[in-house]
């Protein structure tokens, strides 16, 4: 939300959307901007992760056409979990003709576009309609400040940094699950389907990516455990240099055995090396 205040204090309107939780935030003077994602936000059909995400390109073209603001941010989160990823590529496009081809003339228009799955960076590289940047889990820095900021009890920091990695999303699952760690990687086996089919069939590699990562980057590696393992958003793949100009804030180390990052290929947060490491151990 702070960057959404930062473009308003600077005399944008903006427009986010996020569709795989069915959220939106509208900072502009347009009553009927927010009336419209609450529609579509509400709707009961099923659609409405698809309808909000093609409605924040519609408002913010309306903004600048309709209602003649010159000074546009539109920003979708998780938007190619609603429209598919093989639309992902059509979608930015989209975002793209807002600044190429906008109904009226502007100032300034910002677009983004935040995903986490993994595949979809593939699916938009493959195009020149947009700059792909990651952004990693957050720096220890800011990540202890968030940690401190949590009430009642909890383990050491240094315990929630292993766990999680600086990942907020993981010490937020800790947190509602009262720092129980094995319940938050028994959940996780379910929901990245580490079956014991998936596990007897690649076994040697993943015992071998669990002790370092970058055994993947090995040119025998399998093409086919790689993809899976990145459609699952278990790790990271081919990651880019560790230079700021490449990354949305800090990039992750060259390298960090303790959490499972390697120079090329790195372990989402160590609760997912963990997670595989558990059903290894039982299957």
């Amino acid at each position: 939300m702070v960057s959404l205040r930062f473009c308003g204090k600077f005399g944008f309107d903006v427009v986010y959307v996020d569709a795989a939780h069915r959220d939106f935030v509208a900072y502009t003077d347009v009553a009927e901007v927010a009336r419209r994602l609450l529609d579509a936000a509400s709707d009961v059909s099923g659609l409405a992760q698809l309808k909000l995400a093609y409605l924040a390109v519609d408002l913010a073209k309306e903004l600048i056409g309709r209602w003649g603001k010159k000074k546009v941010a539109v920003l979708v989160d998780e938007v190619f979990q609603a429209v598919g990823l093989d639309k992902a590529g059509i979608y930015v496009k989209s975002l793209l003709n807002l600044i190429e081809y906008p109904p009226r003339s502007y100032e300034k228009i910002v677009t983004i576009a935040v995903t986490s799955e993994g595949l979809s960076r593939a699916e938009i590289g493959r195009h020149r309609w947009a700059d792909v940047m990651p952004m990693w889990n957050m720096p220890r820095e800011g990540f202890q400040r968030l940690y401190e900021k949590l009430p009642g009890p909890k383990p050491s920091f240094e315990e929630a940094w292993r766990l999680a990695g600086g990942n907020p999303g993981m010490l937020s699952r800790l947190y509602l699950t009262g720092w129980n760690g094995g319940a938050v990687v028994t959940r996780l086996i379910r929901e990245k389907r580490l079956t014991p089919y998936f596990v007897a069939r690649w076994r040697s590699w993943l015992e071998k990516t669990v002790e370092d990562p970058e055994a993947l980057w090995s040119p025998d590696a399998p093409e086919e455990l790689i993809k899976q393992l990145v459609e699952r958003n278990l790790i990271l793949y081919n990651i880019y240099e560790r230079e700021q100009i490449f990354w949305v804030d800090a990039p992750p180390p060259e390298r960090d055995p303790e959490l499972g990052i390697g120079r090329n290929v790195a372990w989402q947060t160590p609760i997912h090396r963990e997670a595989v490491k558990r059903v290894l151990d039982v299957v």
